[in-house]
């Protein structure tokens, strides 16, 4: 930031301009209707990487089932993955668990930063919303929003993904933090970068502070913020086995450290495949669980991408008289179960798996519901 007479006056301006602008234009969104710290801490684990049209259901479900940090803490984490399946990046989830599991243990929901940077899976970014939302501390943050903002606003001509580029937005972040009500200054910068000062368009036009940008002056505004490229997603082949006996369906469990970790799923082995090679598969995934099929039918290819990979999955749908005595002989599952068809919404599952279900034929019994992300 400039120093001196001349940084405190910009300052100054952006404090007064962003502010008053907030208070008039910011979303009605839930979250934003009170300050109790587990429902701010929850809100914003939702928000990474997914849009907020996205959250909104998710976070009202979530908060009537899980009313408390206590409730949360007590849930099995099988039932808190059912009320998070189709949301995406489960090991938000997980971490969420386990650290309401902490904060229920302390008796009391910590309010400094430091403090909250203990509990599992809460970051700086994550313990700055915590503490100057709901308790009113002098904490600053960044997420990719404000990293924009500010990247513009003062025209950063580093990396900001990382090293020096990221702790210069993070230096400017607290230099810039109000001491009068400093959530709501989050939550503006936030807003601004969601609403108005966005990814490829900026919409400068309608910025209340575009007089005091320094991209915008010098026209740079759509070459900011730089950013490393993303490695681009790994190709992976895998073959799927439903297993399916009258009006059940083999699901196996993924272990709780991997990908997926606590779901349930139909069994999944990666592989480079050709039609007969998946045929071949899908009688290994049956072994390797225990399971004699008595027919074995390809159901087609389905894609799915997530942000480290991009999947291509040959969907094999067998029948087997019996899915009695299961044994779980993969290394990435750590449990197998016989589920009726009509108990599967009970199960915390991918959207992956949800798509792998959606490929059978209807008579199976597999009732596709409303499509998730």
């Amino acid at each position: 930031m400039t120093q001196g007479a001349q940084g405190a006056e910009k300052s100054a301006a952006l404090h007064s301009a962003l502010r008053a602008w907030y208070e008039h234009a910011r979303r009605d969104l839930p979250w934003r209707r009170g300050h109790d710290p587990y429902a701010i801490w929850l809100s914003e684990v939702m928000l990474q990487q997914t849009r907020v049209e996205t959250v909104i259901p998710y976070y009202n479900r979530f908060l009537q089932e899980f009313p408390t940090v206590m409730a949360l803490a007590e849930a099995p984490l099988d039932r808190v993955l059912e009320h998070w399946s189709g949301l995406g990046y489960y090991r938000r989830a997980r971490m969420l668990h386990e650290g309401a599991r902490v904060i229920a243990a302390r008796g009391v929901f910590p309010k400094e930063v430091a403090e909250l940077r203990q509990v599992p899976g809460i970051g700086p970014y994550t313990a700055g919303a915590v503490a100057s939302i709901a308790f009113g501390q002098r904490a600053a943050l960044v997420d990719g929003n404000v990293a924009r903002v500010l990247a513009r606003l003062f025209a950063l001509d580093h990396d900001i993904r990382g090293g020096a580029g990221l702790a210069r937005v993070w230096k400017l972040a607290e230099a810039l933090v109000a001491e009068d009500d400093p959530g709501a200054w989050n939550q503006a910068l936030m807003e601004l970068g969601s609403t108005v000062c966005t990814v490829r368009d900026p919409r400068c036009l309608l910025c209340p502070v575009a007089s005091l940008c320094e991209a915008k002056a010098r026209g740079v505004e759509k070459h900011l913020p730089i950013l490393s490229p993303k490695p681009r997603p790994r190709g992976v082949r895998e073959v799927a086995l439903v297993a399916s006996s009258g009006d059940a369906v083999l699901l196996a469990r993924r272990c709780p450290n991997g990908l997926f970790g606590g779901l349930w799923e139909p069994p999944l082995l990666e592989m480079e495949t050709d039609l007969e090679e998946a045929r071949q598969a899908a009688v290994v995934l049956a072994s390797a669980f225990g399971v004699e099929l008595t027919s074995i039918e390809d159901r087609g290819t389905i894609t799915h991408t997530l942000s480290h990979r991009r999947m291509r999955v040959e969907v094999m749908w067998g029948q087997t008289e019996s899915l009695g005595e299961l044994r779980c002989g993969l290394s990435i599952y750590d449990k197998a179960e016989r589920v009726p068809w009509t108990e599967l919404s009970g199960r915390g599952r991918s959207s992956l798996a949800s798509k792998i279900l959606g490929a059978l034929p209807r008579q199976t019994g597999y009732s596709r519901g409303p499509s998730v992300s």
